[in-house]
């Protein structure tokens, strides 16, 4: 459409700018001012060193094996109940129950790994291997570390739960599980803590007593299917350790491990693990900067796969330690857990909202992800010949976004309105949409029930909802200044249409693609093309990614920074 027929009636259009009613609310808006963010500036960038994204994406993403398979180093420490009934799983190499605390699998696919052929340094069982069902008889109260926390790597994944257990990271103890079980539950004894959930190529629960809160279902000999294992860690699960001469085993082990990969993936995106039920009001984010902001300094600049939490200040990590220690000692743990409740203060702080976090974190991301993808997707693959007709679907599906928001009194001002002027119309549009999901929870009687982790949690759905809207609001507005939008008329008339609209484009497509790396969700990261019937998305997965003990210093890697890719699933396998 040539530029004079959008605006054949342009004169007549700014008649209502003038006449327009204004608008009465039906109540009074509350909460925007009560964030403490600022909505003058469109043009306003969050802070640099800002962690509501990190945070919002961190706690999104909990229990999923997807997203921490990506980002490895965990943040975020978080309590909770395995649910009475709950199964869990443990190979070994005979029918008794540990004495000491051992490792449970939520997927029989995972514990079948270390079903073993005999007790060691006892006789062996033949063909045969042990696997024990366990059955939970009361809710047991758990730790949850996120990340690949049971990947024994030296680049992150254990800075959380070494830091809290001995006060420091020590490179030489990346490998030291058995004193890492047994010293975690010895810490937690103090709480009541049953065990600690932890994932790797699948999720696992660290049990502490396997004569507490868990009942024997069953002892099964079972058939073992290829050469088994016997003790934890990364080459158990990597290489072959049986001499053997069969020619078969080599295709058993890829078969195994692939199931393996197949179990975990069955959690991959929401709702994750389901059958471990997290309390967010007792989140302990390391991504708190009123927590720990030594760490702050630590990961300015660098890209998220290099965090690590082995910089913290002495003075943070204590800080770290008390607040978990007052999580775990506040109220009744277990009461609380199970009616998602508190019944003491925390800290000075309130005793609970009630508000159901992870359904809200999931309402922002639900509404926003696929529609942020489908636009990156329109932006990206425009060409000159199709500018015309794709910015006008563009600018559609802004205003789609934005429609629950768009006040009936947010116009441009008149023609001669000055440049500041014309973009300030669209603000109060941006506070309505950054604010309509919390703006009820920062009245005065819903704050003083906050505890210090939903702080934690608002100011992170806070600043998230804030970038989001400013980004989409802002792109809204050019397109309503450059005669895209089907509504509103521009201010002013254009002088040249096609070079504004090639403008505008380059601009939408730098604003979208900064927006969504900010974001960063996992949901975004895909095999593309998408993989075909045989195949399955794979995100390389610790300890796949290496052949022997030497390639966990390698620090070119391809491991180091995780991308999906398609693999067969079923023979001939791909390699890992």
């Amino acid at each position: 459409m040539r530029f004079i027929d959008l605006h054949l009636g342009f004169a007549i259009a700014i008649i209502p700018y003038v006449t327009r009613a204004t608008q009465t609310p039906f109540q009074k808006a509350t909460g925007a001012e009560s964030t403490g963010l600022d909505f003058n500036d469109l043009s306003l960038d969050p802070d640099a060193n800002a962690t509501g994204n990190l945070i919002f994406e961190g706690v999104n993403s909990l229990l999923q094996h997807w997203p921490n398979t990506r980002y490895r180093n965990g943040h975020n420490i978080v309590p909770g109940t395995v649910p009475v009934g709950t199964l869990l799983y443990h190979g070994r190499g005979d029918a008794n129950l540990p004495t000491s605390p051992e490792w449970t699998a939520t997927d029989p696919e995972h514990s079948y790994h270390f079903c073993s052929e005999a007790v060691p340094g006892g006789a062996r069982n033949g063909d045969g291997c042990w696997h024990l069902t366990l059955a939970v008889r009361r809710p047991l109260r758990v730790l949850y570390l996120d990340g690949s926390s049971a990947a024994n790597m030296k680049d992150g994944t254990l800075d959380a739960q070494d830091l809290l257990l001995w006060g420091k990271v020590d490179p030489e103890r990346w490998l030291d599980e058995w004193t890492r079980i047994k010293d975690m539950c010895a810490w937690g004894k103090e709480f009541g803590i049953d065990g600690y959930v932890r994932m790797e190529m699948n999720f696992e629960v660290m049990l502490c007593d396997f004569h507490d809160g868990v009942e024997l279902v069953s002892a099964d000999f079972l058939t073992a299917w290829g050469a088994r294992y016997t003790t934890p860690g990364w080459l158990n699960v990597s290489l072959d350790t049986d001499n053997t001469t069969n020619k078969t085993r080599p295709l058993v082990h890829q078969l195994l491990r692939f199931e393996m990969l197949r179990a975990g993936a069955w959690h991959n995106q929401h709702p994750g693990e389901t059958r471990v039920v997290l309390d967010l009001t007792r989140l302990v984010s390391f991504y708190d900067p009123a927590l720990a902001p030594s760490l702050v300094a630590a990961r300015a600049g660098k890209p998220r796969w290099d965090h690590r939490l082995q910089n913290i200040s002495a003075t943070d990590l204590a800080r770290v330690q008390a607040r978990l220690r007052t999580v775990l000692t506040s109220s009744n743990f277990l009461s609380d857990i199970i009616l998602n409740t508190s019944a003491n203060t925390e800290g000075g702080r309130g005793s609970g909202s009630g508000v159901d976090w992870r359904s809200l974190f999931r309402v922002v991301s639900d509404r926003y992800a696929e529609r942020l993808e489908m636009l990156g997707y329109l932006l990206n693959t425009t060409t000159p010949e199709t500018v015309h007709e794709r910015a006008r679907v563009v600018q559609t599906q802004l205003r789609v976004m934005l429609v629950p928001y768009i006040l009936h009194s947010a116009r441009p001002p008149l023609p001669s309105a000055s440049e500041a002027e014309l973009d300030a119309w669209a603000t109060p549009v941006w506070r309505v949409c950054a604010t309509r999901h919390t703006a009820h929870i920062h009245t005065h009687a819903m704050t003083l029930t906050l505890t210090e982790s939903e702080w934690v949690l608002l100011r992170a759905l806070d600043e998230t909802n804030r970038e989001i809207c400013r980004v989409v609001v802002g792109m809204w507005a050019a397109g309503v200044h450059a005669g895209l939008d089907e509504l509103i008329p521009p201010a002013r008339e254009p002088a040249s249409f096609a070079q504004l609209l090639g403008g505008v484009v380059h601009r939408w497509r730098r604003d979208a693609d900064a927006l969504m790396a900010w974001l960063d969700w996992g949901v975004w990261v895909k095999c593309r093309p998408a993989c075909g019937v045989e195949e399955t998305c794979y995100l390389p997965t610790w300890p796949y990614f290496w052949a022997s003990e030497e390639d966990a210093e390698d620090e070119e890697g391809e491991w180091k920074r995780p991308r999906p890719r398609c693999i067969r699933q079923f023979e001939p396998y791909s390699r890992l």
